[in-house]
């Protein structure tokens, strides 16, 4: 079986926390304390999205991160 490659984006919340995005699987994310343990969880999310056969969607590609100046 062939490794899938998925980017996530990764954000620090007001409270400290960690937060994982996988824009490619809709609904799939986590958040945790460190990034260790950040990046099982995400893992494990990805595998949960993945498995979920029940809500198949067509996966979005995530194309890039834009800076605005307003």
């Amino acid at each position: 079986m062939t490794d899938k490659v998925f980017q996530v984006i990764i954000e620090k919340d007001a409270d400290g926390y960690y937060v994982a995005d996988v824009p490619e699987l809709r609904g799939c994310h986590t958040q945790a304390k460190d990034l260790n343990t950040l990046q099982k969880r995400i893992k494990e999310a990805i595998e949960l999205c993945l498995m979920d056969q029940k809500d198949a969607r067509i996966p979005s590609k995530f194309i890039g991160v834009q800076l605005v100046n307003v």
